[in-house]
């Protein structure tokens, strides 16, 4: 090669070199940028305590709701008060309303999500049901037996069946369809399963299974590593769904037809002991340009590009201060594109996350 064809071939390579990073750099810069706003919420009235912080959803309205676990310490109860199972918070940080027996609400609840009828939905992992409340907190569907769950006796210790119409094994997550209210459940910790009923709660169709380590690390469809942690669906009719110990989300059609991973890769091995796709959550845009995903692996929100997949920014890291995770579970995202992210078994709150301008 002559030395006028080296130095040109090295601009080339040299320039597309600066053109791949800048394009990169301007993918970060475009991304939405987010501080904690330690003033919400404002401090719980009467005493009230939370245990572990396993759901957060936001209504039409931008009112938070969390879900609360029964499972305050013993020296918190010598001078507190176990909080509702349920609690809503308005966009200020009050709380506004609380609802929810423990004799009747899910055994260890898991998530929550409002339908287009600002309608209250929640799952149980140490059980067999998800139920649905009115905004004010009225029982109204409740699919399976409470205590019974899909399994080869009924209980929590029998062989998972995957194969029930009536019954969950440890659900984690539901998704609503506003078109004509089909319910879509990631069923979840103890099946491997989306599981589809009509909004009268009778069962339509399924999909998925018990994946191995060759399927995960090739990336096969429908194949679930362990917990399939939560379930969402996007504006133009695609299902997400967190392959959590698979590192990857899978995203189908309404009918379950399998059509692409996001993965967020934090090594190699299946499954991943943590996982990193915990939950899901989209901008407000029609489009839903951005997809934010807990990743509790690594106690960080990560903000993507929803069309590519590409992780654009992220924040968040491990510790117990403002703005960081412990056992960071769930998240929703309201009109105003604030985060909320609730953690679980130590973190026990929930914070707020606002954008910077």
């Amino acid at each position: 090669m002559n030395r006028a064809l080296l130095i040109t071939v090295c601009m080339f390579f040299g320039l597309a070199g600066l053109l791949g990073t800048s394009a990169h750099a301007w993918a970060q810069s475009s991304a939405p940028k987010y501080e904690v706003d330690p003033s919400w919420p404002k401090p719980l009235p009467e005493k009230w305590v939370t245990g572990q912080v396993s759901g957060v959803c936001v209504d039409a309205q931008d009112n938070v709701f969390i879900v609360n676990r029964n499972n305050m310490t013993d020296k918190e109860a010598e001078v507190a008060q176990q909080a509702p199972p349920f609690i809503e918070i308005d966009p200020g940080g009050r709380v506004v309303n609380s609802f929810g027996d423990w004799k009747t609400v899910p055994n260890t609840t898991h998530g929550c999500t409002i339908d287009s009828e600002n309608n209250f939905w929640t799952a149980g992992n140490g059980d067999g049901i998800i139920q649905k409340y009115s905004h004010d907190g009225k029982l109204m569907l409740q699919i399976g037996k409470r205590g019974v769950v899909d399994t080869s006796d009924g209980t929590l210790k029998g062989r998972a069946l995957n194969s029930s119409h009536t019954q969950f094994y440890m659900p984690s997550d539901i998704a609503v369809d506003p078109a004509n209210g089909d319910v879509y459940v990631s069923d979840g910790y103890g099946n491997s399963r989306i599981a589809v009923f009509d909004k009268d709660g009778k069962f339509l169709r399924q999909w998925g299974h018990q994946g191995t380590k060759a399927e995960a690390e090739a990336g096969v469809g429908g194949a679930f590593m362990q917990v399939v942690h939560c379930v969402a669906l996007s504006n133009d009719g695609l299902i997400y769904v967190c392959d959590r110990q698979g590192d990857r989300i899978q995203v189908f059609d309404k009918s379950g037809n399998f059509k692409n991973n996001i993965w967020i890769k934090r090594g190699s091995a299946y499954p991943d002991n943590w996982g990193t796709t915990w939950w899901i959550g989209f901008s407000s845009d029609r489009q839903q340009k951005y997809m934010y995903v807990a990743d509790g692996g690594d106690e960080q929100v990560k903000i993507l590009d929803r069309a590519s997949g590409e992780v654009l920014a992220s924040f968040g890291r491990p510790g117990h201060q403002a703005g960081e995770f412990d056992h960071g579970h769930t998240l929703a995202v309201d009109s105003q594109g604030n985060v909320f992210v609730a953690e679980t078994d130590w973190g026990r709150r929930v914070q707020k996350f606002k954008p910077v301008k």
